[in-house]
């Protein structure tokens, strides 16, 4: 399946993604958007026969537990809303805890790791089968950029990926930014990577932008792309000709003439020298046979699994100690970029906190952030928030504390009222003050 070129749809940019050339496609956070209420924006490109595929960010498929029912259904709901000829999700694990290991399940914010051993591929694997037979089209995962590694790992990046798309036939979807982080900050070679991976397997590739800071490499999507990561793409181009490249942005947006610009030089790398006899994306054709399935995962698998993760998981959002074998200031790190990406992602789901608390906002969060671990969503985060600066008798002023208090109890009421009750409540309470 061709794809051509495409671009990361983001409200922030819906207006300049409608006008920048040579756009092929796009691709649209699943979570983010909603089926019966489609953004206009949306709907345009549809209509215009601009291909809308979907990226769950939230399945958890690496994780010990087997994938929610609810989720693949909301994600399918997704893909036959748009019309899209597949889906996409990551290699990840997403949360920890619960049942398997008898203790809360926290969750992430962030896509981590999974182990590359055999006993995670086997979990991997059984829960990819099912995320297959739930999904009205075929599925496509991508790896992830980290920057911590499981101690005693027995696969390198490729052959784990390699091994999974022998085991269940699923499409791959590679980031080649996400190599360049690993390299920076694992020293995993990106050609051994390319090397080893079924190439043919390819649905499409993302492209992103990042920067570095003290010899670590953060993966933002909030900076421009640089050339180590179109080199990396264009040694991929030597290997294979991608049926789709997509340039990933989620910050920070620039003008769209820089936009374009971007679109330009990836278009120039894959267009660049001549193409490999092989096609990707054979392994992700609709209809197409599934390789042997080698049995599912036994209960042990899934158990020592969901240890490992739970304790790593706790060690970076609820502070407890290091599991063994594992680099605590990489850690350290990790765990202050996971609270401040909590920061800016509640910031964003719950824009009146910050407009409440002023300047105090992000260091109140980010103490919070240190006792208090996610457990269920950023909204519910931001409600959680909240209360415990009630309880605590803050903020100090009485006025942002009587606007706090109310944000509050309109969201944590069974029935909250409807948004347009909230800015009738606003206005009078504006008016109140004058």
């Amino acid at each position: 399946m061709e794809l051509g070129i495409g671009i990361g749809w983001r409200p922030e940019i819906a207006d300049a993604v409608e006008e920048l050339p040579g756009v092929d496609w796009v691709e649209v956070v699943a979570e983010n958007i909603c089926p019966g209420h489609l953004p206009a924006a949306l709907t345009r490109l549809r209509s215009r026969g601009t291909r809308i595929i979907p990226h769950g960010v939230s399945l958890g498929l690496g994780g010990a537990d087997r994938p929610s029912e609810q989720r693949l259904a909301d994600l399918a709901e997704r893909a036959t809303a748009l019309g899209a000829p597949l889906v996409t999700e990551h290699i990840a694990f997403v949360r920890a805890g619960g049942v398997l290991t008898a203790s809360p399940q926290l969750e992430a914010g962030h896509l981590l790791p999974v182990p590359r051993t055999w006993d995670a591929l086997k979990v991997l694997c059984e829960n990819v089968r099912i995320a297959q037979d739930s999904l009205p089209v075929p599925l496509a995962l991508e790896n992830i950029a980290a920057l911590i590694s499981w101690p005693d790992e027995e696969l390198t990046e490729g052959q784990f990926l390699a091994e999974l798309v022998d085991r269940t036939g699923v499409g791959l979807l590679i980031d080649v930014a996400n190599l360049h982080t690993n390299h920076v900050n694992r020293g995993e070679h990106p050609v051994k990577a390319l090397d080893e991976l079924p190439v043919e397997a390819i649905a499409y590739v993302h492209v992103a932008g990042g920067i570095e800071r003290d010899g670590i490499w953060h993966d933002t999507h909030a900076h421009p792309v640089t050339q180590p990561v179109l080199d990396i793409l264009s040694a991929l181009r030597d290997r294979v000709t991608p049926p789709g490249v997509l340039l990933e942005r989620d910050d920070d947006f620039p003008p769209a003439e820089e936009l374009a610009a971007e679109l330009t030089a990836i278009r120039t790398t894959v267009g660049a020298g001549t193409a490999p006899a092989g096609r990707g994306a054979g392994a992700n054709e609709p209809g197409g046979a599934r390789p042997q399935e080698r049995g599912g995962a036994d209960p042990g698998a899934r158990e020592r699994l969901a240890l490992g993760q739970a304790a790593l998981l706790s060690a970076l959002v609820a502070g407890t100690p290091t599991p063994e074998g594992f680099d605590s200031r990489r850690l350290r790190v990790q765990s202050r970029a996971l609270a401040a990406k909590r920061a800016d992602v509640v910031a964003k789901v719950a824009p009146e906190l910050p407009e409440i608390l002023g300047r105090g906002y992000r260091d109140a969060f980010l103490a919070y952030a240190k006792t208090r671990p996610m457990r269920a969503g950023y909204r519910r985060d931001a409600l959680d928030f909240a209360e415990q600066l009630l309880i605590a008798g803050r903020p100090e002023d009485e006025t942002a504390r009587g606007l706090l208090t109310r944000w509050w109890e309109e969201r944590a009421a069974p029935h909250p009222p409807r948004r347009a009750t909230r800015l009738v409540r606003a206005a009078r309470a504006a008016l109140t003050r004058r």
